[in-house]
């Protein structure tokens, strides 16, 4: 296998976070030798998460065996997975805001025609439904436990205690069509093709689509990380990569 150096274009805070949770996981369990130092494993766990190098890259460009590499991934991403913010503690954290925006995104999965559950008839491929909240300059705040991308969006928000979660905080929300039906602070455009609205309701669709564009720059947040763009490990772990990559991006901005 040929190897060859390359920039991975991460913060040093966030090389910082990782490497001290790292080292405080060691001291607890007493560790007392590695095969890489808490540094190299973070810097590994960021190559897999940011460049979606597979463990057969990173086992050879760290001096690894793969399973020593796989281990450390899922040592650093549970770690970081475990400090991502709760849907209750965004909302409260967003309450002085004027409102949040609620998307639903596809995280394309490699899996076969059988995996129904899984397949998602509108974006024709198979992936897992993630929600994902921002505030109104487009910043994440929060996202999601992944589902099986064959679960609506309304569906999904509801599952996750989405909507309940905005209406106690009367938290007023901008989301798209998927989300018809969902009541309470959650704002939905009118219906129906735009040339058959009346003027004022296609002017109120037309605003609606510049407040929710916004909310693009979070999307773009989260396939920044390559590894989420196309995921090919078992689907219980993709909810840990997502949290993780949430750590990331609120602590080590």
């Amino acid at each position: 296998m040929l190897v060859s150096p390359s920039g991975i274009d991460v913060s040093t805070a966030a090389l910082r976070l990782l490497s001290s949770r790292l080292r405080a996981r060691r001291r607890e369990r007493g560790t007392r030798w590695r095969r890489l130092p808490a540094g190299r494993q973070a810097l590994l766990t960021l190559a897999h998460l940011r460049c979606g190098h597979t463990y057969a890259q990173l086992a050879a460009g760290f001096g690894v065996g793969i399973s020593t590499a796989y281990r450390y991934v899922v040592e650093a991403v549970e770690l970081l997975a475990a400090l991502a913010p709760t849907l209750a503690a965004a909302v409260s954290a967003a309450a002085t805001k004027a409102c949040v925006i609620l998307y639903g995104t596809l995280l394309p999965i490699d899996r076969i025609a059988a995996d129904r559950p899984f397949y998602s008839g509108k974006h024709k491929k198979h992936g897992m439904n993630v929600q994902v909240l921002t505030d109104p300059f487009g910043r994440l705040l929060w996202a999601s436990p992944a589902l099986p991308d064959a679960v609506h969006d309304i569906k999904a928000a509801r599952t996750h205690g989405i909507i309940d979660a905005l209406a106690e905080a009367e938290l007023a929300c901008w989301a798209d069509k998927g989300y018809q039906g969902a009541g309470a602070t959650v704002r939905v455009p009118f219906r129906g093709k735009h040339r058959n609205l009346a003027a004022g309701q296609q002017a109120v669709n037309v605003a609606h689509s510049r407040i929710r564009a916004v909310g693009e720059e979070a999307m773009a947040t989260l396939k920044g990380w390559r590894l989420l763009r196309k995921l090919r490990c078992s689907t219980t772990r993709i909810t840990s990569l997502v949290q993780a990559v949430l750590t990331l991006h609120l602590n080590a901005a």
